[in-house]
């Protein structure tokens, strides 16, 4: 098997599975349901996990909603965009009723200056005592209008205010949605998103490059140490990768030990030298309990690089990284491998590779 036919049946199998353990509880397929389903069986969230396998064999909606507004900002989405679209609505006719009310208010304004400027330009004789109370209109009207535009003035600030918290929480709701909740580095979502970007321009396609990462072995330490272990190691290693690079490069957590990263700028020796110097940190780096001092050896990861010019599209581009990927693992990992390199020599020894 080809190992992009390998890849695509990986996740065909998968989607499946999801599906039908969905159907199997009597779940309802919302975007939202399959979203905690999926990352409960690609074991991404120990927590959420487990709070999935102690739901009762037909888990309600409210019961599926509460594990996701716990675990996923995004699952906040339906509620906080619902409740922003009516504080937004609500203000924007308060402002619209301001502004009509400021209208018929200067409009009136108008008639009496129309009819005061009638009234003096009319050939009648003007009595001391009809001036001073001409005088005496114009200034309570002009007082008055005044009075009205500074109140105007004031509440459109404070409705100014108000949508610019409302825009705050939907920028914090975005963040968070695309934010992993373990590394606090940005996540499958928004990940899927960046690469897709990178087709946008032909600059994207010339100057961008994808380094695909997984731990070695990471099974192995979960059951050797237990997962939250594992899940230390992820934040540390994590950590290394969001230090080590520029602060415009891209780097995500797309699954449970596996990171991506996407380089704009750089040629392909200066990609592979970012993934290798990372590589190497990783394995220099002590992973000890600081509880404890006990010392969980060495952890290291391997490492596929595709440049976006190789790839016609996002998913080739992930298809081709994520070979090169499968190659450093088929090669005796801890090590980083080009797919411009392995032309022509992915041949059967794909079918050596299991995954860890």
């Amino acid at each position: 098997m080809q190992p992009a036919a390998a890849s695509a049946e990986r996740s065909t199998d998968f989607a499946t599975t999801v599906v039908a353990t969905m159907r199997q509880l009597g779940v309802l397929g919302l975007p939202r349901n399959y979203e905690i389903f999926y990352e409960a069986l690609s074991g991404t969230n120990r927590d959420l996990s487990l709070a999935v396998l102690l739901l009762s064999k037909r888990p309600t909606q409210d019961e599926l909603d509460k594990i996701g507004s716990t675990y996923f900002a995004q699952n906040h989405g339906p509620s906080i965009v619902e409740h922003a679209r009516d504080v937004i609505a609500k203000e924007l006719e308060d402002v619209a009723a301001l502004l009509r009310s400021e209208r018929s208010h200067i409009e009136k304004y108008g008639r009496i200056l129309d009819e005061t400027s009638s009234g003096l330009s009319s050939r009648s004789p003007l009595s001391q005592d009809l001036l001073q109370k001409i005088a005496n209109a114009m200034a309570i009207a002009t007082n008055s209008t005044i009075d009205h535009g500074r109140q105007v003035a004031s509440t459109l600030s404070d409705k100014t205010a108000e949508l610019e918290s409302v825009k705050s929480t939907l920028e914090e709701y975005k963040r968070l949605a695309d934010t992993d909740p373990l590394t606090h580095i940005w996540n499958r979502r928004a990940f899927d998103k960046e690469i897709t970007r990178i087709y946008n321009s032909n600059r994207g396609i010339l100057f961008n490059a994808l380094i695909l990462a997984d731990i070695d072995r990471f099974k192995d330490i979960n059951d050797r140490y237990g997962h939250p272990v594992g899940d230390k190691i992820i934040q540390i290693i994590a950590g290394i990768f969001q230090t080590s690079i520029r602060g415009d490069m891209f780097v995500a957590r797309t699954g449970g030990e596996e990171f991506a990263m996407i380089v704009e700028g750089a040629s392909e020796d200066a990609t592979f030298e970012i993934a290798d110097r990372i590589r190497a940190l990783i394995e220099q780096t002590p992973f000890t309990s600081s509880q404890t001092g006990m010392n969980y050896g060495t952890v290291t990861v391997s490492m596929g690089i595709c440049m976006a010019s190789e790839a016609e599209g996002p998913e080739d581009l992930y298809i081709k990284a994520d070979r090169a990927l499968y190659r450093s693992k088929v090669g005796g990992r801890n090590r980083v491998t080009r797919h411009s390199a392995m032309s022509g020599r992915a041949g059967k020894s794909w079918l050596l590779y299991k995954k860890d």
